[in-house]
């Protein structure tokens, strides 16, 4: 099961599900992380957290916590 914190920066991937709960799901799907989209990683920070993605034509930024929930294809 590849996660989204296991891709490295540069590396895309396809969202199949979001393994999170209540409010924290549904921000993430008004930010447009829902499954089917494509979504890079841009880069991490020095210590690994957060990690910046683009998605959609924007960047956002997750906690690692967070991107070990979504899976991808």
């Amino acid at each position: 099961m590849n996660r989204l914190s296991d891709l490295k920066p540069g590396e895309i991937g396809i969202i199949k599900s979001i393994n999170l709960d209540g409010a924290i799901k549904t921000r993430m799907t008004q930010l447009g992380i829902t499954e089917g989209e494509t979504v890079r990683v841009e880069k991490y920070a020095p210590l690994g957290d957060p990690i910046e993605i683009s998605i959609r034509g924007y960047s956002l930024c997750f906690r690692k916590s967070e991107a070990d929930k979504i899976i991808l294809v």
